[in-house]
């Protein structure tokens, strides 16, 4: 998710807001731990410390739970539903091709291979339910094939990382006008 945050970082920079505001708000803190424990994660798998693997599931739902204190103290809930409709879409488009593909998420890397992030033999045995795509393979463009060299992604976890990318903006940008307003008032 470390680009999608980067880019949500640029675009507000661009929309002149200040990312010093988010320090200023204890409910970044948590989204900023977990965020931070997904860093740990990525980095775990390019040394080859496969201990957290188990635990990977969790991530997305910490994820979506990080951003919680923020909806309800900024009233975040028309992001917060946009959101979870791109979770709930990244979701179906997922559970469809890992059930095309007999319980597996099938997986394309490319630049993973390069980076060392990825080795064919990780396949099926440090986690079960991706595993290497193939000829054989149901609905290929719906399964893991967006390689970015530290995580391999499908259309479908695009989706659902979005969620992070609209609640984050809409959190800059809410903790920004009300910061415009109490200087105005001031």
């Amino acid at each position: 998710m470390i680009i999608e945050i980067i880019a949500v970082c640029l675009l507000a920079k661009r929309k002149r807001y200040q990312l010093r505001y988010l320090f200023h708000t204890w409910t970044f803190y948590p989204i900023l731990l977990v965020q931070l424990l997904t860093v740990v994660f990525q980095a775990s798998i390019f040394l080859r410390t496969h201990i957290f693997v188990p635990y990977g599931r969790y991530v997305i739902p910490l994820v979506i739970l990080s951003f919680l204190f923020s909806m309800f103290a900024f009233s975040l809930y028309r992001p917060a539903i946009l959101g979870a409709g791109c979770i709930a879409l990244g979701s179906v488009l997922n559970r469809i091709v890992i059930t095309a593909n007999g319980g597996h998420m099938p997986v394309y890397p490319t630049l993973s291979y390069l980076t060392g992030y990825a080795q064919p033999e990780m396949f099926g045995f440090v986690d079960t339910l991706h595993i290497l795509g193939g000829e054989g393979t149901r609905l290929p463009y719906l399964a893991d094939v967006i390689d970015l060299g530290y995580s391999i992604v499908s259309i479908g976890d695009v989706l659902i990382h979005l969620y992070v990318c609209i609640m984050l903006y809409a959190l800059i940008r809410t903790v920004n006008l009300q910061s415009r307003a109490a200087q105005q008032d001031a």
